[in-house]
């Protein structure tokens, strides 16, 4: 496996030493270092089962490895948690979408939990920026699988946080989403923020030097 990351003088925004990571007695990944810095995108591939969700989770500290360390600004995560977790913004495989709720109550939801707190003119506007205008007041449960993803998705354009970690983003979003996805990526490295991410397809507007890789392609037994 590889982790073909850049360094930099700056302390790395989330960091990792000797990873390693087991479920169900099978070894997913052995001594793993990661760097990753502010302004740095980077892609997280392998084969299905190779723990790239595994290794996500680990990173935003909701899992824990079965060996090594993850670091916030050259700090353990588990001495800087309060601060960690306050800068960080994880979306998983799943949208997190409750279906008893509507877009606009969703969204409000998930951005009260992160302490950010918006009137409801905001939470429109926010949701435009997803193609949900006209669906603010419809349940989630009359939705479809796209657009539970976009409602998700829309807490990335009001989000303070500085690592943001996802986990397949682009699942059932058309290519215009993708695109405008990516803009919004381009435009929190170049802030200062990082993204780590799992991804079935190619960044479309992203060159392939200006993506950083992990390759999770242990073949052990």
């Amino acid at each position: 496996m590889s982790a073909n990351l850049a360094a930099n003088t700056e302390p790395a925004l989330i960091s990792a030493s000797n990873l390693t990571c087991i479920r169900e007695e099978r070894l997913l990944f052995d001594q793993l270092t990661v760097e990753v810095n502010a302004g740095d995108i980077v892609q997280v591939e392998g084969p299905n089962g190779s723990g790239k969700t595994s290794l996500l989770r680990i990173l935003a500290g909701l899992s824990q490895p079965y060996e090594g360390d993850i670091f916030y600004k050259d700090q353990l995560i588990t001495q800087s948690r309060e601060e960690f977790h306050q800068n960080l913004l994880y979306l998983g495989h799943l949208p997190g979408v409750k279906g008893e709720m509507t877009a606009q109550e969703n969204l409000n939801f998930n951005l009260t939990l992160h302490g950010l707190h918006i009137n409801a003119s905001e939470i429109e506007k926010t949701l435009a920026e997803v193609n949900l205008t006209g669906f603010e007041d419809s349940l989630a449960s009359h939705l479809s699988a796209g657009q539970h993803r976009r409602i998700s998705l829309a807490r990335l354009y009001k989000s303070t946080a500085d690592i943001w970690i996802l986990d397949e983003p682009f699942t059932a979003i058309d290519k215009q989403g993708v695109q405008s996805l990516e803009q919004l990526f381009k435009a929190h490295i170049k802030q200062g923020g990082c993204i780590i991410l799992t991804t079935h397809q190619d960044l479309l507007t992203f060159s392939p030097a200006q993506v950083k890789k992990i390759t999770l392609d242990y073949m052990g037994e």
